[in-house]
């Protein structure tokens, strides 16, 4: 297959899995408008940490709005940039919803879900970072967010296999899928030459799965 050079890049994966610092190097690396998703803004999210059952319905419900007119704009083409990079999907909302919402509250808030998303465009390419959980929690204690210090391994544990579960069977565009575990993309400039080699490569299927060398730090 020799794949259409891939315009608008989301880059996905659990909390901790360097989505967000991937984004921005790709970002800057190729010019491109760059997305992030605004976690800070969701007054909610602290105390659902804490307290998952009682506060998850009130904090899906705002990312789901956040996240729909955040991404509702890249329906207009930019004349000044011809490249996206975003760190998250829409469909990540859903994932969350199915972990954490009730029965009842998934049910309303499946009613809602599908007519957002049929206004939302979809991305050329979307990187699956997938991460050990122990990679996770290593990378959330040195970013060091307050909001996070609540986060329990569990939670991670089930965050990562509703992560694996829609990516390793969703077949909705093109995936990159890319062993995360041990791939210094940040400290390692070859790591991320390499993957950036692996995004634009002619070639591609509409699936891969990328498991980076073993770079040395020079």
């Amino acid at each position: 297959m020799n794949a259409e050079t891939p315009k608008y890049i989301a880059v996905e994966g659990a909390i901790g899995a360097g989505k967000t610092t991937l984004a921005k190097m790709l970002a800057a690396k190729l010019n491109a408008r760059l997305i992030l998703e605004q976690f800070e803004d969701n007054p909610f999210l602290g105390k659902f940490y804490e307290d998952r059952r009682k506060y998850a319905f009130q904090t899906q419900m705002f990312f789901l709005v956040n996240r729909y007119k955040q991404l509702l704009e890249l329906q207009q083409d930019d004349l000044f940039t011809e490249y996206i990079v975003s760190d998250y999907i829409f469909e990540k909302d859903r994932l969350f919803a199915e972990l954490n919402l009730s029965a009842d509250e998934l049910q309303i808030y499946n009613s809602l879900f599908p007519i957002l998303k049929k206004n939302i465009r979809r991305p050329d390419l979307v990187i699956f970072l997938h991460s050990s959980t122990d990679r996770l929690e290593k990378n959330i204690v040195q970013r060091s967010r307050e909001v996070e210090k609540s986060l329990k391994r569990d939670y991670l544990d089930s965050l990562s296999q509703v992560y694996s579960d829609y990516f390793f069977k969703e077949e909705s565009g093109r995936l990159l899928i890319v062993d995360s575990s041990n791939f210094d993309f940040v400290s390692n400039r070859k790591d991320f030459e390499d993957l950036l080699t692996e995004i634009f490569r002619e070639d591609s299927a509409l699936v891969e799965y990328y498991t980076p060398k073993m770079n040395k730090l020079l």
